[in-house]
């Protein structure tokens, strides 16, 4: 501020006076009221660093995330939950003096990433040891910079030129917060990273916490767990090499007793990788929750060389008010818009038969051009063929690695099948799993080395196949070029990427001993690398990714594909209660469904068409049902289904998931309620498993809908209650609410309600 009287020399001297007291008055008082612009500035960025208390402020959505450096230069936690007022103050952050001389400040101050070393007794982000034995690291602050939505911060080790680069990067629309982790050694020796994790989530100190988690095992699938989080530590993990099915890295808490679907807070996370990892919860001595997550440190260990860096996967998390269907919910829209291929407006995915169970390893071009004549007849935009139209494949025995079409069962290649599916109106799609081979197959009995394998020792087989390791140069290099010519050679649209097993012997001879257990990070990567170039090249081809189900859905995966496959579960009814797990961590539009025959191999459940395909189309609608034996009432149905599937799918696929009676715990009933993005419409599914004692199905009570705007409601499939007005608010759909008429067992039915325009 500046009261400047040059600009008055022609003045007398008493008005000169005059006028300057004025327009000093007036200048004091235009700085006191209006905006600083500075702080406008502040205000307006995702991210703020505060010099004089060294207070880093994330402020994004409905979410604050605050941290600073203190005294020792830690970066120390101060804050994670619902958005402050811009103007609240908090103080330069200062470590925790420790509870005693059994448990010290380096256990008890929360840190954003903190080193094992420094007598360290808690989870530590980064383990380190040195060619002198030495495994002590300490780091510090020391320094950072910040670019509209990312910040890094740069941490060192106290004495040795060990760096590491905190990485954040804030989701302005969901306030979903990515963070990772990379190391570099810039001293003059190897160094072995032991163990390293993306960062610590640190929550606010309490005893009430519970843990939500998803667990499963082939064909059972998303099994949502809930405990408490009490003193010690839980430790989610796979040790699969892949991400598997025992465990999903995927984590929610809350308060025990205080939230449900719609109210709460809510604090959830996602590991993006698909390699084997751990996330960490852990309780400490005064009660504050860790949350730490990274590749797994089980038989793990990195060699770094000097100049060489590790970085960790991507930690995603994010934090609802409004309870673990709040939390969905905003995962489910950040998944769309930042990790889908294509967001924020991925496509929507088309629907698609399979003819895998129809045929099985029987493939060949006229059963599968009959099969295509019968898809096309009921709507379907994409037919895939499925195992057994490569190489010497008449089973799972044989023929994995040479990935060239079987010149008996295809004469004259795939391109008479592909043009007779275009011109019934379909796209074409192909399974492979190019990352196994059969030990019966040209490729491994030229090349037995490039299994995964310790010298020496037995190999294991699973599903009569033996794993390639990626890691190697020329494994990558072949696989690539394999699919590439695949799609080159073929108008392709969709590649089913399947994965049938999981490690065993992890060895990578051709490389020193000290390297070897670089597999898990490397095998990995060229994974994604492949993805990654064949999307580039060959831009119009979706993936889909498959393991034996839903033994490899993740964050990381899903960067590169388009969808995913859950489980080779598909008896309706149990994909009830597994689709209902796969939403708490996963959007329904990346959720293949399939519409399969009744009675399945699972149950021998006999369930109606009309009750399956209802079940598949709360997520990504597919039918891999054998239409040979399908009778043509069975086709006047499904062509009816799949017409309407399209004319709801963009709410379904992009909508807001509610879910609003839970399947969980053996409840008879289950009810879904998609509503778009700009809730004009929405769509409902309601199902029952049996009917007692006269007893009516409950009431549905909508969400998400506009108060005041009329709906005009319509049944899809089943009947509303008598006396359901056509057109009523939203506030009377959601507070009075809806019935429908469903009695006996195995029931289902869907209505639609969308905004009556006058």
């Amino acid at each position: 501020m500046r009261c400047n009287s040059n600009s008055f020399n022609g003045a007398t001297d008493a008005s000169r006076v005059y006028q300057l007291i004025v327009t000093c008055l007036s200048t004091i008082l235009m700085f006191l009221i209006a905006p600083n612009p500075m702080n406008a500035q502040k205000t307006n960025a995702p991210i703020r660093f505060d010099k004089q208390t060294q207070v880093f402020r994330i402020d994004a959505a409905d979410v604050s995330y605050v941290f600073g450096i203190n005294e020792k230069k830690q970066v120390q936690t101060l804050y994670w939950g619902k958005r402050l007022n811009d103007a609240d103050p908090f103080p330069a952050p200062k470590s925790d003096p420790g509870l005693s001389g059994f448990d010290t400040s380096v256990n008890t101050t929360r840190q954003e990433f903190v080193a094992w070393g420094s007598g360290l007794y808690i989870e530590p982000d980064l383990k380190v040891s040195f060619p002198d034995g030495n495994r002590d690291l300490v780091l510090q602050y020391d320094s950072h910079t910040i670019e509209g939505r990312r910040l890094k911060i740069v941490l060192k080790d106290i004495s040795r030129d060990v760096y590491v680069d905190l990485e954040y990067q804030i989701d302005v629309v969901t306030g979903v917060l990515t963070r990772s982790a990379n190391v570099e050694n810039r001293t003059s020796a190897p160094l072995t990273v032991e163990q390293i994790s993306s960062g610590t989530w640190n929550l606010p100190r309490g005893d009430d916490y519970r843990l939500r988690y998803l667990t499963g095992r082939w064909a059972g699938e998303w099994v949502l767990h809930h405990q408490l989080v009490q003193p010690g530590k839980t430790i989610l993990e796979s040790r699969r090499g892949s991400t598997g099915d025992q465990n999903n890295p995927w984590f929610a808490i809350d308060h025990e007793g205080d939230g449900d679907q719609d109210h709460g807070d809510v604090w959830f996370g996602a590991l993006g990788w698909s390699g084997s990892w751990q996330i960490s919860i852990e309780q400490d001595q005064i009660q504050q929750i860790r949350v730490a997550g990274g590749p797994n440190s089980f038989d793990f260990g990195y060699r770094l060389s000097p100049g060489e860096q590790l970085k960790s996967p991507d930690f995603y998390a994010g934090y609802s008010h409004d309870g673990i269907g709040g939390a969905s919910r905003l995962l489910h829209r950040f998944e769309i818009s930042s990790i889908l291929p294509h967001g924020p407006k991925p496509k929507l995915r088309p629907v698609l038969y399979n003819s895998w169970e129809a045929t099985e390893f029987k493939v060949d071009e006229a059963g599968q051009e009959s099969l295509a004549e019968k898809a096309a007849s009921i709507g379907v935009e994409r037919f895939v063929v499925d195992d057994g139209w490569f190489g010497q494949r008449s089973s799972d025995r044989a023929g994995l690695g040479d990935w060239y079409v079987n010149p008996v069962k295809f004469p004259h290649g795939l391109k008479p099948l592909i043009d007779k599916v275009h011109s019934l109106g379909m796209d074409f799609g192909l399974w492979v799993e190019p990352e196994m081979v059969n030990p019966d197959s040209d490729l491994y009995r030229k090349h037995p080395d490039w299994a995964l394998n310790f010298i020496g020792r037995p190999r294991t087989e699973g599903r009569n196949q033996l794993m390639l390791n990626l890691a190697r140069p020329d494994v990558r290099a072949y696989v690539f070029q394999a699919l590439d010519k695949l799609l080159n050679e073929n108008d392709i649209a969709f590649l089913k990427w399947d994965y049938n097993r999981n490690w065993s012997e992890p060895g990578w001879p051709a490389v020193a001993p000290e390297d070897q257990k670089k597999v898990y990070i490397e095998y990995v990567r060229n994974l994604y690398s492949i993805l990654a170039e064949l999307r580039a090249k060959h831009p119009q081809v979706e993936i889909e990714s498959c393991s034996g189900g839903g033994s490899r859905v993740d964050l990381g995966i899903m960067r590169y594909t388009d969808q995913v496959w859950p489980s080779d579960n598909t008896d309706a009814f149990d994909r009830l209660l597994m689709q209902d797990g796969f939403s708490y961590a996963y959007a329904p539009g990346v959720m293949m469904a399939w519409v399969t025959d009744s009675p399945t191999w699972v149950n021998q459940r006999n369930l109606s068409l009309e009750y399956r395909f209802l079940s598949s189309m709360q997520g990504s609608l597919g039918i891999g049902a054998n239409l040979n034996n399908w009778k043509p009432e069975d086709f006047t149905t499904a062509k009816s289904m799949v017409a309407q599937y399209k004319h709801i799918r963009e709410i379904v696929q992009r909508g807001s998931l509610y879910r609003l009676i839970s399947p969980q715990n053996g409840s008879e009933q289950s009810v879904t309620e998609s509503v778009s993005e700009d809730q004009r419409s929405a769509v409902t599914f309601a199902f029952l498993h049996s009917s007692q004692m006269l007893y009516p199905f409950p009431r549905i009570y909508l969400r998400g809908l506009k108060t005041d705007s009329m709906y005009r409601i319509a049944a899809l499939n089943g009947k509303l209650s008598p006396g359901t007005p056509d057109i009523a608010s939203g506030a009377f759909w959601m507070q009075h609410g809806v019935d429908v008429e469903l009695r006996g067992d195995f029931q289902a039915a869907s209505f639609r309600l969308d905004v009556a325009d006058r």
